[in-house]
């Protein structure tokens, strides 16, 4: 029987368990593993997007930067400069593709998402992608440059697929492609790639969004008297602090102080600036070298980390000797899955916690009620198409494709419900993003912001999700425990904000 858009809405509601749309809220802490706060005597964090939570204000400025060092240092066409910066065009965790050009979302399995490769600002058909790659969607990011499988090599010194973390980066690479393509100019992408990225490599380093920072930095920090709560809260229960970044002392120091206050080293048992990781955790050849109350090189031998004592450089084997600060003891937050986590994990055994400031838009969309009609009638109809399958009649084959075009329809309009280029950063289709496996992989747990802290007692067990594998049935409700119900402290934590 044929219902109407509005009888099937009907119908959807009620496979939608009552007040589903509003159990989701953007100051959870979400767990992979099982972490027991009680166990926890030492609180590590990274400085940068971590205690300091930085305004998107920041992306134009970069963009802008490192699009006139590409025109001013590496001489691209000055007809460049007219494309500014695109807000909402690229999103967290995409993959390049350094041989072809292409910027695309790749899942867990290595497949790239129908719809969202890009050539430049211009999607390229479904058709052209499996014509491109030998009628596959599939990448095989091949493991062979470390652990983190973040790249292919093709050559000796020749990567392929490259994972990039800025969204500047990846609108300017965009951007550039999108000029050379649209006015007929021979490139090489591998070219553009490398001097892209050393375009906004050589913003940082020079040191314009220290510059910018420090300028104004009620409009670039965000959430700072949150990280101040957080962290008085920590010492007041007992707990050891440190702190490794790879900013200067003159930079961490202006923004704690714009945070927490003058004495903001004083919650700090140990803190390292300039710590050059990831080769901080990796490498053991670096010395600690400790910096003077004026900030210049000591020349001493470090025998010890001291509280009130600022270090440069070093390594995490040092620093591991020096303090006995070993294991599930340790619960080090960052905000980049592999420069400041992966090892800590995998290596080291130490907890750690990501920080994905886009948990807040991604929740605010799954909380809605069109996402959850949306999801609802996506997953009812692949259930039906399952079944119908096994049916070859005329009429069912039929219906079975009508009901595929259908599927394809609504999995488009959910995608852009987030993004409407590459949707989501944690899902494909259905299955979650190569981002999302890495985050599983390398943070025990995970949050929107380190002030999502401050809705859990510090006894507080988090419990990861038990969902069912696809050969269990589910027989618990999954749907009800861990993320999904209100934080214990949400209404005192209503108050710091």
């Amino acid at each position: 029987t044929c219902m109407s858009p509005a009888q099937l809405q009907s119908c959807l509601k009620l496979l939608i368990p009552p007040g589903a749309c509003h159990l989701l809220n953007s100051s959870t802490v979400y767990a992979n593993n099982e972490v027991n706060l009680d166990e926890v005597d030492i609180y590590g964090f990274d400085y940068d997007y971590t205690l300091a939570l930085y305004s998107n204000a920041l992306n134009p400025l970069i963009y802008n930067t490192a699009r006139t060092f590409l025109i001013e240092h590496f001489k691209y066409p000055e007809a460049i400069r007219k494309y500014d910066y695109i807000p909402n065009f690229a999103v967290r965790g995409l993959h390049y593709d350094i041989q072809k050009g292409l910027l695309m979302k790749i899942d867990a399995f290595h497949y790239i998402q129908p719809g969202t490769v890009y050539r430049g600002l211009s999607p390229v058909p479904d058709e052209e992608v499996l014509q491109l790659y030998g009628g596959t969607y599939h990448v095989p990011l091949q493991q062979d440059s470390g652990f983190y499988g973040k790249v292919r090599h093709i050559g000796p010194k020749v990567k392929q697929f490259m994972d990039i973390f800025s969204i500047p980066e990846m609108t300017l690479m965009a951007v550039a492609n999108d000029f050379f393509i649209t006015n007929d100019i021979e490139y090489d992408p591998l070219h553009l790639f490398k001097d892209v990225s050393e375009a906004i490599g050589m913003v940082h380093l020079k040191g314009y969004m220290y510059k910018w920072i420090m300028q104004d930095l009620d409009k670039f920090i965000l959430r700072g008297e949150e990280t101040d709560a957080v962290l008085h809260r920590l010492v007041s229960h007992g707990k050891k602090l440190f702190l490794i970044t790879n900013s200067p002392f003159s930079f961490v120091d202006k923004g704690m102080t714009h945070m927490v206050g003058k004495n903001w080293r004083d919650f700090f048992d140990v803190v390292i600036v300039q710590a050059d990781k990831p080769h901080f955790f990796t490498d053991c050849i670096k010395p600690f070298r400790r910096l003077d109350g004026n900030g210049d090189l000591r020349w001493e031998k470090i025998n010890s980390l001291d509280k009130g004592q600022i270090y440069k450089q070093g390594n995490l084997f040092d620093f591991l000797r020096l303090t006995g600060w070993r294991g599930s003891k340790v619960l080090y937050f960052g905000d980049h899955l592999y420069s400041d986590l992966a090892d800590l994990m995998l290596r080291h055994g130490w907890r750690t916690g990501a920080i994905v400031p886009e948990l807040e838009q991604e929740t605010r969309v799954v909380s809605t009620s069109r996402y959850a009609l949306n999801l609802t009638w996506l997953q009812a109809l692949t259930g039906l198409m399952e079944r119908l399958q096994v049916h070859r009649d005329p009429e069912s084959v039929q219906i079975l494709q009508e009901w595929q075009k259908e599927r394809e329809e609504l999995r488009v309009m959910t995608k852009n419900m987030f993004n409407p280029h590459f949707g989501s950063i944690f899902r494909t289709c259905h299955n979650p993003t190569y981002f999302s496996r890495r985050l599983c992989r390398f943070s025990d747990i995970y949050m929107a912001s380190l002030s999502c802290l401050l809705n859990y007692d510090l006894t507080y067990t988090f419990y990861p999700r038990r969902t069912p594998l696809q050969h269990e049935a589910p027989l618990w409700m999954d749907q009800l425990c861990t993320g999904c119900r209100k934080t214990p402290f949400l209404e005192e934590m209503s108050q710091i904000r």
